[in-house]
């Protein structure tokens, strides 16, 4: 079988496990186009129902829990554990970027599946999103990343929940037409040819699901994002300039 024929069948298992064992069955983190897959089998998944949820709801990498409270009485917990990365000492701290936090992670030995979403901030400290099972093995073993010194610490209380609310920066751009690819084409300073590239190289999501359709008109609030270029929310369009090009009003998570 084929990846994506191994990801269906997985996805089959899981929710007629939690139908016959009438209990929660829930994946690891998938992608966004794994999760494609699993709205693609949305009929066939029907007899037993599922929910998606990362650890917040700007999460692109998200679980899926098969069954739901109708069947079972009793609402989901999804088993996902959010653990804050700080420097031990922040003046002696590198600068540390998403690359730097997920390197390190991998080269403890953790599979790509087991993490979710890891949300940097201040290129100091991040929030890594996993499994409940493999928590304390990075509390334990995350100690240093690059050349600075790192603690670890489970995140619980509302208020440090607040923490990972986005910054978002407002911009607007002048597009030709208010097509997908246009604006992928403007955030990313790139030519239509080469936003269009990007679509056939899997390399663009709409809210959180893989988007290949690069002439899609996107409606207010969607959420895109460009692996390499970063993540936007689609505020609207108005106005036009003389020469007939539209403005586009967007909001850039930092």
């Amino acid at each position: 079988m084929n990846e994506e024929q191994i990801i269906r069948s997985r996805i089959k298992d899981l929710a007629e496990r939690a139908y016959k064992q009438n209990a929660y069955t829930f994946s690891n983190f998938m992608t966004p186009a794994m999760l494609g897959i699993v709205d693609e089998l949305r009929q066939e998944l029907s007899y037993v129902g599922y929910s998606i949820f990362g650890g917040n709801e700007n999460c692109e990498r998200q679980i899926v829990c098969f069954g739901n409270e109708e069947m079972f009485g009793y609402p989901p917990t999804f088993p996902i554990s959010i653990i804050k990365v700080e420097p031990l000492i922040e003046k002696f701290s590198d600068a540390l970027n998403h690359r730097d936090f997920l390197g390190t992670i991998m080269n403890l030995g953790i599979e790509r599946d087991v993490v979710g979403d890891i949300l940097v901030k201040d290129n100091k400290r991040a929030y890594i999103f996993c499994l409940d099972s493999i928590s304390d093995y990075i509390l334990e073993s995350l100690t240093k990343i690059k050349h600075t010194t790192v603690m670890c610490s489970l995140i619980s209380s509302q208020e440090e929940l607040s923490e990972l609310a986005p910054t978002l920066k407002d911009i607007s751009l002048i597009v030709s037409a208010p097509r997908f690819d246009a604006i992928v084409a403007g955030v990313a300073k790139l030519s239509r040819n080469e936003a269009a590239s990007l679509f056939k190289a899997k390399k663009v999501t709409l809210n959180g699901r893989l988007c290949e359709k690069n002439s899609t008109i996107l409606k207010e609030n969607d959420i895109f994002s460009i692996r390499g270029f970063g993540k936007y929310k689609y505020l609207s369009s108005g106005g036009e300039t003389r020469k007939g090009r539209m403005y586009i009003y967007l909001q850039q998570y930092i």
